[in-house]
């Protein structure tokens, strides 16, 4: 991931989406030599020098201020995910290697691993900047029991859906999965752009999912904080669930997800039924079962 790359491709793109009727300017009709604003469009609605925009657009935000990027914020329209994002750009272009080197956690400390635990009606997980699937309660592993196929570990919901054939069957709009993967995981690198895991995930999925490089190269961001997801689970159907996302003070860069299911419904049925599948994993030979006797075995040890 090239930071001025990033900071051109994304300016560039955002300010491509705007058509001068949308930004309030005259239609001069004629032809347009580009799709959106012109640099100098956008250089007037921010209030700066076309000079000074060309330089930012070209990837330099070395010195740029907050009242610059407010500017560019509101002159492009930006929504939240967006303008979070070009300040990360920022902040990562003005600051020092050796203050933004942060790898995202890989493990989760045992009173998190207690409350997914207590949580026994609904599924719950924790995953953290790359969707790394770190830890989660009985109904959250049987759940999402189809990504535990691969051995790789820790597994990966990035990877299950741009590389695994099932995802398809599994998430029921797999095309909006993709795109908020991937506009999450753009999000991401923003925020931490020298999580070196987290490059070698966005090399491997470009290197092998041609539509993961055509949606990286849209520079898309967004939240993942609550929504709906329609899952086909192999063993017990379709679920159609809510979800909250929760950030973990104490351990930046974790993300607490749980699901429900409205009373009354098929899907809360379905959940019901989950669960009793699930008490039967520890029994089973299915890959899951490893997981969960793992996870009996650090929350006895204490590590």
């Amino acid at each position: 991931m090239d930071q001025r790359n990033d900071v051109r491709d994304f300016l560039t793109s955002r300010r491509g989406k705007i058509s001068p009727e949308t930004a309030g300017l005259p239609a001069y009709g004629g032809n347009r030599r580009v799709s959106g604003l012109r640099r100098e469009e956008v250089a007037m609605l921010a209030g700066v020098s076309v000079d000074y925009y060309t330089r930012l657009e070209r990837g330099n935000l070395r010195g740029v201020s907050e009242s610059v990027l407010d500017s560019l914020v509101r002159a492009l329209q930006l929504d939240e995910a967006e303008t979070t994002y070009l300040f990360d750009l920022a902040r990562a272009a003005n600051a020092s290697p050796s203050t933004t080197k942060r790898a995202s956690a890989q493990r989760v400390r045992p009173s998190i691993q207690r409350t997914l635990d207590s949580m026994t009606g609904a599924p719950a997980w924790v995953r953290n900047g790359r969707f790394d699937f770190l830890a989660a309660n009985r109904l959250g592993y049987a759940l999402y029991s189809e990504m535990f196929d691969d051995p790789i570990r820790p597994a990966n919901n990035a990877r299950f859906v741009f590389l695994d054939p099932r995802s398809k069957e599994f998430y029921i709009d797999w095309d909006r999965a993709t795109y908020d993967i991937v506009a999450f995981l753009r999000s991401e690198a923003g925020r931490n752009p020298y999580d070196r895991a987290l490059s070698d995930l966005v090399g491997e999925l470009s290197t092998r999912s041609e539509l993961f490089r055509k949606l990286w190269a849209g520079h898309n961001v967004r939240f993942h904080r609550s929504g709906t997801k329609s899952l086909n689970h192999p063993v017990v159907g379709r679920l159609d669930l809510s979800f909250e996302a929760m950030e973990l003070p104490v351990d930046p860069g974790l993300t607490l997800l749980t699901y429900n299911a409205e009373p009354g419904t098929a899907s809360a049925d379905g959940l019901t039924l989950l669960a009793t599948w699930a008490a039967t994993l520890d029994q089973n030979a299915h890959p899951v079962s490893a997981e969960l006797s793992d996870r009996s075995t650090v929350r006895r040890s204490g590590e």
